[in-house]
This record gives C-alpha cells, sequence and structure tokens, in this order.
C-alpha cells in the first residue's frame, strides 16, 4: 500500500483528483488529533501548575496560623504564682472593725470600675502612677464569687526607693501589692500580692481570709521613663482559688516627667489582638491574588490553543 499512498500525495501536491479522497482526510484528521493531544498535554500541565499552587497558598495560609498559634502560646496570657510562695486560705475568728465596710462577695461578675492612684516620695514628687480596674475572684465550694475594688474605698501606700518602689492598694477587708524594680534603664514588677478578708457567703460560714502571691520575672517591663499599657482583660493566679483581673491598666514607675504617664509600651495580649486582623487579611489577598493569576493564565492558554487550531 505504500507506493499508492505515495502517489496519491504526489498527485495532491499537483491538483490531480486523488483517487482515494479519504486519504487526504485521513492526513488532516491526524494533525488534528496531535495539536488535540498537545493541547490536552498543556493543559494538564497546566492543571498541576494551578494545583501546586493551590497547595503553596494553602501551605502558606496554614503555616501562617501556625505562626499565629504559635506567638499566642508562647506568651501567657494568665500568669501564675510561683512554686516559692505557697499562698492560704487562712480561718479566722478574730474581732474586726468596720463590719459593714467589708468585701461582699458576688455571684455574677461585673466590669470593675476604673481609677488613679498616684505615690509620691517625702519630696512630693510622683514615683508610682496607675491608673486600673481590679476585680477578686474566689472559688468556694466549686463555685466562683466575685468582688470589685471600689475606688471611694481605696488609698495607696508604700514607699519610694531609687531602685524599688512597692504600691499598695488598701481597703477595708483587702489588699493588693505591686513591688516595682529598676535595673539598668528598664522598670518592671517583680512581686505582687493580693489578700482579701471577705464578709461571710452564708450566717454559719467562718471568716476566711484569701491570700496569694505571684513572682514572675520582670512582670510589666518598660524601659525608663515609659509605661506599661494593657487594654486586654489580665488575670493574675495568685493561687488555685484566688486570682486578680486588671481591666483596663497603664502603671509606671520612676522617672515620670511631671508625674504624667510615659509614651505607652503595648502588652503582648493588645499586640496579638492589633496583629490578627492585619496577618489574616495580608494571607486573603495572597490567597485572592493567585486565584486572579490562575484565571489570567487560563485563558491565555485557551487563546495559545485556538491560535494552533
Amino acid at each position: 500500500m505504500l507506493p499508492d499512498v505515495r502517489h496519491l500525495l504526489t498527485a495532491s501536491k499537483h491538483n490531480c483528483p486523488p483517487s482515494q479522497p479519504h486519504v487526504h482526510y485521513f492526513t488532516t484528521a491526524s494533525r488534528a488529533d496531535t495539536i488535540k493531544a498537545t493541547a490536552l498535554k498543556h493543559k494538564s500541565h497546566f492543571l498541576k501548575m494551578t494545583h501546586t499552587s493551590f497547595h503553596i497558598a494553602l501551605l502558606l495560609l496554614l503555616s501562617s496560623m501556625h505562626l499565629l498559634g504559635s506567638s499566642l502560646a508562647s506568651k501567657p496570657f494568665h500568669l501564675s504564682a510561683s512554686a516559692d510562695e505557697v499562698p492560704a486560705i487562712i480561718n479566722s475568728d478574730l474581732p474586726i472593725t468596720n463590719l459593714s465596710k467589708r468585701p461582699v462577695l458576688q455571684p455574677k461578675e461585673t466590669a470593675p470600675p476604673q481609677f488613679l492612684r498616684t505615690l509620691m516620695d517625702p519630696q512630693g514628687k510622683v514615683c508610682v502612677r496607675a491608673s486600673l480596674g481590679v476585680e477578686y475572684v474566689v472559688r468556694e465550694n466549686k463555685k466562683n464569687y466575685y468582688f470589685n475594688m471600689n475606688p471611694s474605698s481605696t488609698r495607696a501606700t508604700g514607699f519610694c526607693g531609687n531602685q524599688k518602689a512597692i504600691l499598695s492598694l488598701d481597703f477595708d477587708g483587702g489588699q493588693l501589692e505591686f513591688t516595682f524594680i529598676k535595673e539598668g534603664d528598664l522598670s518592671y514588677v517583680s512581686t505582687i500580692k493580693g489578700l482579701l478578708r471577705p464578709a461571710p457567703p452564708c450566717t454559719n460560714c467562718r471568716n476566711k481570709t484569701y491570700v496569694g502571691v505571684i513572682h514572675y520575672a520582670k512582670l510589666f517591663k518598660a524601659k525608663n521613663g515609659l509605661s506599661f499599657q494593657c487594654k486586654s482583660q489580665m488575670t493574675l493566679i495568685l493561687a488555685s482559688y484566688f486570682r486578680v483581673k486588671l481591666v483596663p491598666l497603664q502603671i509606671q514607675a520612676f522617672d515620670l516627667a511631671n508625674g504624667a504617664f510615659g509614651k505607652e509600651v503595648e502588652c503582648w495580649e493588645d499586640y496579638n489582638k492589633r496583629m490578627i486582623p492585619i496577618i489574616l487579611g495580608a494571607v486573603a489577598a495572597a490567597v485572592c491574588l493567585i486565584a486572579i493569576l490562575t484565571c489570567v493564565l487560563v485563558r491565555e492558554r485557551r487563546g495559545q490553543g485556538y491560535e494552533q487550531l
């Protein structure tokens, strides 16, 4: 059959009517099949690239979320008591003055009022300034009870030194004490002590004094002349049954110009709240950009396939 095919092709070149017209049709179909196979090959290759891009985008999204979760986990939101300080519940029936002003535990939680307190040295210069709201949380009989520090009955005591200062917020039936340390160009809180002696929650209940302490290296750290600020709620776990919530908090010791707060240092919780939308927005923008580029490449590939045909 080979001579016949060559004869037919030669006749076709000289515009001679072929004796077998279907041979020319067979040649055109073969060329179309080849082009179609090539297009399918390019399409398959492009689809693989598209899937690869999608997997890369998904990997970036998961990596970003993992990084974000790791950063959240690396900074504890709750601050707990140290092992070398063992707080305890003290049962006492000693006589108490101002029984009507003793803290009364509440079964429901409410937002604590914010107030401002300052501490001055003997020369009348402000050495500690604190703006905060304080809520005590006591766990008794597997239930939580709450008490908010009352600004009108809370007084600031303590002392000011060059390298150490103590601010104690005192009221009838309770206390919250901060110890500040100045170390080089940094200042921080090294110790927080809490005490609450509420009225008995029931008629036959005994008087209890809840005591807790927390040691945390460089807590509320800030450079000299700057203040530490946290708008998010911070929970201090003074004991398993005794916690203190601070919300919001701005505090500074040492180097207060004209007795006012210095520039704020943002806490980790506020930083996370501010950065999470930015990170998620960036990831979403990257995914949208990949989708747009994918659509553009699909159209270009389709256009090139039509030109070849």
